[in-house]
């Protein structure tokens, strides 16, 4: 089963959810582009791209040297989402420059870390004194919190595969903070709806404190009552934290007919743990933060027939197997796809704009993307830059689908995944 939903897009209120929960089709949803509390907008350098206002495309050869930067997990709580993302950037540089355009384009990676260290900060002024014109990163939407102020301040793009907090939305960027990821007021619609549509009229909640975890519990929860369902316990715990008794004791004692467990790689603790306490390991709900194979951690069948959601469309195999060529050993792909379309993104915003130029970049990126409601539709950098060189518009769809940024670089389509773990604990998409 699965859910269907539509948001509307407002820059002042929380999404307005239209259309009942559906079973047995596509989650794919409208993100919206509500206020989650961060601080008020500027005005955005992507707004000058708004529909029938689109900004002109110089005509000719081009001759641009760009050079991006990665704050992709290396270490921390999000490391297993690493590969895939610097594999996803590897595969869109590599392509960019083997279409042989005119524009050169060289990756630098570094560690973001997590938010027990500053691991981010020193790398983003590593990236911004080698003069890099956007960084790609970093996946934790709590990470980034700690580094926009400093790459939007430098006049550089910061463009984010797996962000998903609601408070980037309205966050005074400068216009220069995008994302491929959908805002979690989707992902926390799809899945308490999806938990309520199985048949838990009760919801138990093991939350990580920072502003991914606490925005996609409220979604969630709010999902969940709207369909009928009652949040019974709701626990917290910090990053760091290595002793979780207390939290899966008040999870057990209110006996919920469901968890959803929104963490990172604190899973590996605290699933075990939970399952061990009695707790049947079917009726926990995994998010994006720690959907995982864990064939190597846990025991076979530990989490047989629970489910968990995904942003991102089905993965198709060819692009798997394109993934593979920038890193063989991969066997996780999630947010591969959104690096990747980061990258063609950037790059073909820098060949629109004849300009490597972080603010130039920025103000092309929502137009490629196809926000300025013109354009022939491209998948590859080569076309788009085909294209561009002859002066014309471009709307780009991705590995990660439509994308089309709105004005405040949110994309304004995404698909969510629903997952199912088998025996092996390893996890495959039911919808």
């Amino acid at each position: 089963m699965s859910v269907f939903a539509k948001a509307k897009a407002s820059r002042s209120a929380r999404a307005v959810l239209s259309g009942a929960a559906l079973v047995g089709v596509s989650a794919l949803l409208l993100t919206a582009c509500s206020s989650g509390g961060g601080e008020a907008a500027s005005p955005s350098a992507s707004e000058t791209a708004a529909a029938g206002d689109a900004l002109p495309i110089k005509a000719g050869d081009r001759d641009l040297d760009l050079k991006i930067g990665t704050i992709l997990p290396q270490s921390g709580t999000l490391a297993f989402l690493g590969p895939p993302e610097e594999a996803g950037v590897k595969l869109g540089a590599t392509e960019v420059n083997d279409a042989a355009a005119g524009l050169n384009l060289d990756v630098v990676y570094r560690d973001s870390g997590d938010t027990t260290t500053d691991t981010a900060t020193v790398s983003v002024t590593d990236l911004l004194s080698q003069d890099v014109s956007a960084i790609v990163g970093a996946a934790s939407s709590g990470v980034s919190f700690t580094v926009i102020d400093q790459i939007t301040g430098a006049g550089v793009v910061q463009f984010s595969p797996a962000n998903t907090s609601p408070d980037f939305t309205n966050y005074d960027d400068k216009g220069l903070y995008f994302r491929t990821a959908p805002s979690d007021l989707l992902q926390g619609e799809v899945l308490g709806t999806q938990i309520a549509e199985d048949g838990n009229s009760t919801l138990g909640l093991l939350v990580l404190n920072d502003p991914y975890g606490t925005g996609l519990a409220k979604a969630t929860k709010e999902a969940f009552e709207a369909a009928g369902g009652k949040v019974v316990v709701e626990q917290q715990f910090n990053t760091g934290d290595s002793n979780f008794d207390a939290q899966l004791s008040a999870i057990s004692a209110a006996k919920p007919d469901a968890v959803a467990v929104i963490t990172f790689d604190e899973a590996k603790v605290v699933v075990p743990a939970l399952v061990g306490s009695g707790y049947p390991g079917d009726k926990l709900y995994f998010v994006d933060g720690n959907l995982a194979d864990y064939s190597a951690d846990f025991a076979p069948g530990l989490i047989a027939g629970s489910k968990g959601t995904l942003p991102g469309p089905k993965l198709e195999d060819d692009f798997k197997d394109r993934l593979l060529t920038a890193d063989s050993t991969l066997t996780d792909f999630s947010y591969g796809p959104e690096s990747y379309d980061a990258t063609v993104l950037i790059a073909l915003a820098a060949y629109a704009a004849n300009s490597t130029d972080g603010t130039e970049i920025s103000k092309y990126l929502r137009q490629v993307s196809g926000g300025s409601g013109d354009g022939t539709k491209v998948t590859s950098f080569a076309d788009g830059a085909k294209l561009l060189a002859e002066g014309k518009q471009i709307d780009y769809d991705g590995a990660s689908g439509p994308v089309t940024f709105d004005e405040n670089g949110d994309p304004t389509e995404a698909t969510i995944g629903v997952y199912q773990y088998g025996a092996d604990n390893k996890y495959t998409r039911i919808n």
